[in-house]
């Protein structure tokens, strides 16, 4: 065997036989799947997994000499916190927010920000990718020069709510996949020791 695939094989494994990262990346695959096949991801999913993560942090913290408990708190305060502008704006599906809450559960306060910014990298270049295939590209890129101006007016106005008016969606995209396919990417660049 390559030494390449060697150095693949042992990523693979640490990720997966450690019990919070394995039961993490399969928390995720199995929202991920969920949320294409039904556009929903399942409660007793998310609040399982972050009350495991919660107990899981509080006996073995995220960092050493650490309150376990409060840093799996701040991680689940910080990927709710992150996301629910999106809700509130009707960009996220509540799914979504309690998905990326529970992954700040697993990871902490430091992880859940890496996670969350890794996740929205994700999204926006899932957003390009299914807005290409289906052809909606070109209303893709109108709806967010839309945006911005309705942002930037709002900002230099002081007046709020101008960013969201009018529109065509240019289609619903199951962002637990993002969330998932982010959150992996972090976990993986964290274990190689690139982040």
């Amino acid at each position: 065997m390559s030494s390449e695939l060697i150095a693949v094989l042992d990523l693979l494994e640490m990720l997966a036989l450690s019990p919070r990262t394995g039961v993490l990346i399969c928390l995720l695959a199995i929202a991920a799947v969920g949320d294409v096949r039904t556009g929903r991801i399942p409660n007793w999913l998310v609040f399982g997994g972050a009350l495991y993560a919660l107990a899981y942090n509080a006996l073995y913290p995220v960092y050493p000499r650490d309150m376990g408990l409060l840093v799996a708190l701040g991680g689940l305060a910080v990927g709710f916190a992150s996301l629910l502008p999106g809700y509130l704006l009707r960009v996220l599906g509540a799914g979504d927010v309690k998905l990326m809450a529970m992954v700040g559960a697993f990871l902490g306060t430091r992880g859940a920000v890496e996670a969350v910014l890794a996740s929205l990298i994700a999204g926006g270049l899932l957003a390009l990718a299914l807005a290409a295939y289906s052809g909606r590209l070109v209303q893709l890129l109108r709806n967010v020069a839309m945006v911005f101006r309705g942002t930037l007016l709002g900002v230099s106005t002081g007046v709020g709510g101008l960013a969201l008016q009018g529109g065509t969606s240019a289609g619903r995209m199951p962002y637990g996949v993002a969330i998932a396919a982010g959150t992996i990417g972090h976990l993986t660049l964290d274990q190689l020791g690139l982040i």
